[in-house]
């Protein structure tokens, strides 16, 4: 009996000290990540601080000019501000303009690394004003460190955890975009080639469901590009693509608006034997000026770019992770995997009734009066057919089976 007590009091101990030695390294991981937040905002500070001497020295230089000057030279002086405002300007519209229209294998290895360069200064660098989202307090057992951009073009999200997965798995997972974003409808790679440093660029094109009946959904052109740093770290980024590129482009539609990705993508830093620990960041252009006024919060909103598409990534790794670290399960009732891939369909199809594509074989319905109510129709709802194949005679389908959607928005 007392070896049989002693046996049960190892064997309990031996599993404390593993989970305390797991615990112990996840909070270094979390440690490494907060000094290094530490050190990029020490680093924001700094330059702060910098542009904000510079901004003195400006202001006093114009207060001596306006004193010793005239009428005549303060003109003189707007028009040289007007002036040295098209020179910051215009460097940005000439070097969208420079890419080349028979652009190839080498223009795009030149944009991947420019990509590159640009996700790096975002995810570990200053690049970006980041503020961070209140009520996400770091810890081992907390997705991560969420934070939104402040003053940047678009919209931007960035977000840092510790994913007790190996690289290979997270970037499995991130590429297949539409098993973890409901509102992302489809995901094509057009064309792929290998760089002269063995990373991989990726040709995407990508259509986003739209979130109300109000607004057109967003389709992106990009390039995705995968490489292993020197450090061993991988890297994912993506940019858009301009449409007069030399390389196979998919044409704007016109169910679509054309968005754009800036330099986004993901970081991932293998930490001994509790995983790895990620960086994620997104930023947009969902050109919210094509949308009504009283819709643009949805498209001009780092928050919401945050909680449906960063999150959602981070969210849907550590998921992965646990089901992993918990193979056995519970054996009553369904599955988590089970349950996800059942609230998955039920958001595709919410999204999918609400934007009615004619790829999905949706025909809309002139409406009788309600000029705000949408009905559409799906006579084959299992598969795809083109607008021209229904049938229409006063409002009615000449089918007999099929699916009949009614929608609205409202405020």
């Amino acid at each position: 009996k007392v070896w049989f007590q002693n046996r049960r009091c190892r064997d309990k101990q031996r599993k404390e000290s593993s989970r305390l030695s797991n615990l112990n390294e996840k909070l270094s991981a979390m440690n490494r990540v907060l000094v290094e937040e530490n050190d990029n905002l020490s680093k924001q500070a700094m330059q702060l601080v910098l542009q904000n001497q510079q901004i003195r020295k400006q202001l006093k230089q114009l207060q001596c000019e306006d004193s010793l000057t005239k009428m005549k030279e303060q003109s003189g002086s707007a028009s040289t501000e007007n002036s040295s405002d098209s020179v910051v300007t215009n460097p940005l519209q000439q070097s969208a303009s420079r890419l080349p229209h028979d652009a190839g294998p080498l223009r795009l290895a030149a944009i991947a690394e420019d990509t590159l360069t640009e996700f790096l200064a975002k995810a570990t660098g200053t690049a970006v004003e980041w503020i961070q989202m209140p009520g996400m307090k770091p810890g081992p057992e907390s997705i991560g460190i969420v934070a939104v951009s402040d003053g940047s073009n678009g919209i931007a999200a960035r977000a840092c955890g510790l994913v007790g997965l190996d690289p290979a798995k997270i970037v499995e997972l991130l590429k297949n975009r539409p098993m973890w974003l409901p509102d992302c409808r489809r995901m094509d790679i057009v064309g792929t080639f290998t760089t002269a440093s063995g990373g991989l660029v990726e040709l995407i094109y990508m259509q986003f469901y739209a979130p109300t009946t109000l607004a057109l959904p967003r389709d992106f052109y990009t390039l995705r590009y995968t490489t292993v740093l020197d450090d061993r770290n991988v890297v994912v980024c993506e940019r858009s693509l301009p449409s007069s590129h030399g390389e196979p482009v998919v044409p704007p539609s016109e169910q679509f608006i054309r968005g754009k990705m800036r330099s986004s993508g993901f970081l991932i830093r293998p930490y001994g034997t509790v995983g790895s620990i990620v960086y994620l960041v997104d930023h947009m252009d969902l050109q919210p000026e094509t949308v009504p006024e009283v819709l643009r919060p949805l498209y001009e909103s780092s928050s919401v770019l945050a909680q449906k598409v960063t999150m959602g990534a981070m969210r849907h790794l550590r998921t992965v992770a646990q089901d992993l670290d918990n193979d056995s399960g519970p054996v009553r009732g369904l599955q988590p995997a089970v349950i996800r891939t059942l609230i998955q369909r039920m958001a595709r199809g919410f999204n999918e009734a609400v934007n009615c594509l004619p790829d999905d074989g949706w025909s809309s319905i002139a409406s009788d009066g309600m000029d705000d109510v949408t009905i559409a129709v799906n006579a084959y709802p299992n598969s795809r057919i083109s607008q021209g194949q229904f049938l229409l005679c006063d409002r009615m389908l000449s089918v007999g089976e099929g699916v009949l959607c009614a929608k609205t928005s409202m405020l």
